[in-house]
C-alpha cells in the first residue's frame, strides 16, 4: 500500500494531472491487484463499497452492488431467487453462493444501466461469484477480498486488464470530509447517520403495519439512496432494489423514473417475456435491448420493420397495453423510499401504480397532510424518518 495513486485522467481523458492521496501521508485503504482503475472508477468504488458495508451491517446479509457514474444501478443482499427470477437474470444455468446471487439481484434489476458497471461486494469474493461476473460486461470490482480461484477467474476477464480493488474493510474515514470546487475548498461532516429500523417507528399513516420484510426492503432503499445521486427515490422488493430514480430536479420525476424501471422489472416476468424464443447465438445485452424494445411502446415499430427476424425464431405476439396494465396490478409489497420529502400528493398516486405499500421518507413538507391523506387513500403505511439523505 501507498498514500498516492497516479491515474490515467480524470473524469476525461483530458483532465490531467489526476490522482489519488491521503491528505495526512497515511496509506490508501486499498490495494490495486489488477488492471488500473480511473477516476470515475474509483468514485464508484469508494461510494459502493459504503452502500454494501451499510447493507450488511443493517441486515446481517452478504451485500452486493452494481454502480455506473456515481449512483447505484441496483444492489440486493443475499436471499434465494426463486426460478422465475433467475431465468430473467440469465443465472437459471449456474450454480449460486449466496453472494454471487446477491450480484445476480444488483446486476439484474436494470441489466441495461448495469451494463459496464462497477461491482461492490461486502464479503469476500468466492468462485461462483468470480464466474458470474467473468460473463458480464464490467469495468471493475471492489471487495475486502478474493479466493485463489475467484482472483484467477476475474484476471483472465478483459484479456487480462480487469480493474481488481482489494478495500481495507478496517478502514475508518475522517469525520470532516472536503472537496474542491472552483478551487474552493468545501467542508462538512461526513454523513454518518446510522440507518435502521427504529427509524421507521413513526408512522404516520392510518395503517400502522410494516412488517420485517418491508422494513428489510425500506432499509434497503434508504441505504442505497443515501450514496445515490441527489434528488433520488428508490423502489425495493424481495431484498433488493427494482427501481432508481437519481439526479433528477423535481421529486416527481425521480419517482416515475424509478416506478417505470420497477414496472420494467415485472414486466420481464410476464409469461410473455419469458417465452420469447431468441435465435441461437444472440448475446444476453443483445436479448436485454430486444426485451426492453418489445416492453415499449416502440414494439409494434419493429414488427412493421420486420427487424424481429435478425433476433427471434418465432415472430412474437405484442404485450398490448391492457395485457401491461392488467400484469402490473398484480405487482404488491413494494417499499420506496425517498431521499427527501414529498412536496405533493402526486408522488403516492405514481408509487401506488408500481405496487408500493410501504414508504420511508424525511417529512417536514408544509404538504405532508395531502401526503399522508394520499397515503391512506390508498391503504400505504408511510414513516417518517426524519432525516435527509441527499448525496452530491
Amino acid at each position: 500500500m501507498s498514500n498516492e495513486l497516479t491515474l490515467k485522467y480524470g473524469c476525461n481523458p483530458h483532465q490531467k494531472p489526476a490522482k489519488i492521496f491521503m491528505k495526512d501521508g497515511s496509506q490508501l485503504p486499498i490495494q490495486v491487484l489488477n488492471g488500473r482503475p480511473g477516476y470515475i472508477n474509483f468514485l464508484d468504488a469508494f461510494n459502493s463499497w459504503q452502500l454494501v458495508s451499510e447493507l450488511k451491517k443493517a441486515t446481517g446479509l452478504p451485500a452486493a452492488a452494481s454502480f455506473k457514474h456515481v449512483s447505484p444501478a441496483g444492489a440486493a443482499v443475499a436471499v434465494e431467487l426463486s426460478e422465475t427470477l433467475k431465468k430473467i437474470y440469465f443465472v437459471d444455468d449456474m450454480e449460486l453462493s449466496p453472494l454471487a446471487g446477491a450480484y445476480a439481484m444488483a446486476r439484474g434489476a436494470d441489466r441495461m444501466s448495469s451494463y459496464g458497471d462497477w461491482i461492490a461486494l461486502s464479503d469476500i469474493c468466492d468462485k461462483q461469484t468470480a464466474a458470474l461476473i467473468a460473463r458480464e460486461v464490467s469495468d471493475g470490482i471492489i471487495a475486502p477480498g478474493y479466493t485463489d480461484e475467484a482472483l484467477e477467474i476475474l484476471k483472465s476477464k478483459r484479456k487480462g486488464s480487469y480493474n481488481i480493488v482489494t478495500m481495507d474493510p478496517k478502514y475508518k474515514p475522517s469525520p470532516v470530509e472536503q472537496k474542491d470546487v472552483f478551487g474552493i475548498t468545501f467542508e462538512q461532516g461526513r454523513n454518518e447517520v446510522d440507518l435502521n429500523s427504529d427509524m421507521l417507528n413513526n408512522i404516520v399513516t392510518q395503517n400502522k403495519n410494516i412488517p420485517d420484510f418491508a422494513k428489510r426492503d425500506l432499509l434497503i432503499s434508504l441505504i442505497t439512496l443515501k450514496y445515490t445521486q441527489s434528488n433520488s427515490v428508490c423502489y425495493a422488493k424481495g431484498g433488493q432494489v427494482i427501481g432508481v430514480g437519481a439526479g433528477q430536479q423535481s421529486r416527481i420525476h425521480c419517482t416515475r423514473l424509478a416506478g417505470n424501471k420497477a414496472d420494467n422489472w415485472f414486466l420481464r416476468q410476464n409469461p410473455k417475456v419469458l417465452g420469447l424464443k431468441f435465435k441461437e447465438g444472440i448475446r444476453r445485452p443483445d436479448r436485454e435491448n430486444a426485451i426492453d424494445v418489445y416492453i415499449s411502446e416502440e414494439y409494434m415499430d419493429v414488427l412493421e420493420e420486420g427487424t424481429w427476424q435478425n433476433l427471434f425464431d418465432v415472430k412474437p405476439e405484442p404485450l398490448t397495453r391492457e395485457e401491461k396494465r392488467e400484469w402490473l396490478n398484480a405487482l404488491t409489497g413494494v417499499s420506496l423510499g425517498s431521499d427527501a420529502f414529498f412536496p405533493f400528493g402526486d408522488n403516492i398516486e405514481r408509487a401506488h401504480k408500481s405496487g408500493v405499500q410501504y414508504i420511508a421518507q424525511p417529512g417536514g413538507s408544509i404538504r405532508d397532510d395531502n401526503v399522508i391523506e394520499t397515503c391512506n387513500k390508498y391503504d400505504i403505511a408511510m414513516a417518517f424518518t426524519g432525516y435527509r439523505l441527499f448525496h452530491h
